[in-house]
């Protein structure tokens, strides 16, 4: 893979944009569904993998000044139009969580690479777990636009949490549910079953989020089947989100060295083999 076309950003494109909040629902006990409407093309600038800085309001004593970064989980139809689903568990998504529809939000962006989706693909494999569900949600949309085949391992605590329905979103795949409450999700399992699976058929790219478990297994997995490429979305915390704070590092193998890439910029998305890992499989 070309480094520059992997590392390439729409920083021509990136821009703040004053929203309107036209929905805002719980999906579950956790998470939140939130659609946005802005003046700008959004929906035609914003790829899979890319995410926006989105500015909380202040509720009663809680005062979130810093941005919160959250990754992109659908776009249009309409120009304007772009979607997230967020888990609230922090001080920033708390107040987001309180967002009536008719009120405003500012967010900066798109910011960060994309996913690498190549017209020659026949088959791809996304392993999600959790919030990462939302930010390979739009990769399946483009995906099937494409004709490419799918395989999808989804993993929660329990059945409740799964969100299914709210990750294909109509997409046709061959999909393998597993969970913390009956024990399928253990790493032991899920590796069995994704070396089954690439064994079993040709997969052009396997695709993760979410889950520094499950990314230190497949970077495992992969080094059996060196045909098939890698890709995760990290998720790192954030201040700017442009790449000037450096809060976001994380060490890689970049060009033959290990190096310090900061996840905003250089990412989100990366090839799996490059990150150094803290977890050893073996």
């Amino acid at each position: 893979m070309n480094t520059t076309s992997c590392f390439q950003r729409n920083a021509e494109k990136v821009a703040s944009h004053r929203c309107d909040v036209t929905e805002h629902r719980w999906v579950n006990e956790r998470y939140k569904y939130l659609r946005l409407k802005a003046d700008a093309d959004l929906a035609g600038v914003t790829r899979p993998g890319q995410f926006y800085q989105l500015k909380c309001p202040p509720i009663d004593d809680l005062q979130p000044f810093l941005l919160r970064p959250m990754s992109v989980y659908g776009v249009g139809p309409e120009a304007g139009t772009i979607e997230f689903l967020y888990s609230v568990n922090g001080l920033g998504t708390t107040a987001m969580a309180t967002l009536a529809v008719g009120r405003h939000m500012d967010i900066v962006g798109p910011l960060g690479n994309t996913f690498v989706l190549e017209p020659g693909f026949k088959r791809i494999m996304v392993v999600a777990r959790g919030v990462g569900l939302a930010t390979m949600a739009p990769l399946l949309q483009h995906a099937a636009k494409a004709g490419i085949k799918i395989t999808a391992i989804m993993s929660a605590r329990a059945p409740q949490d799964l969100m299914r329905e709210e990750f294909l979103r109509g997409v046709e795949a061959d999909v393998h549910c597993l969970y913390d409450s009956d024990g399928s999700s253990s790493v032991a399992s899920v590796e069995s079953l994704v070396r089954e699976l690439l064994g079993t058929e040709s997969h052009d790219v396997v695709y993760t989020c979410g889950s520094h478990r499950l990314l230190m297994l497949l970077q495992h997995v992969l080094k059996d089947f060196p045909q098939t490429r890698g890709e995760v979305a990290m998720e790192q915390r954030m201040a700017c989100g442009m790449g000037v704070c450096l809060s976001c590092v994380r060490l890689f193998n970049h060009e033959g060295e290990k190096q310090f890439l900061r996840v905003c910029r250089e990412g989100p998305v990366f090839s799996i083999r490059n990150v150094v890992g803290e977890v050893e499989f073996g």
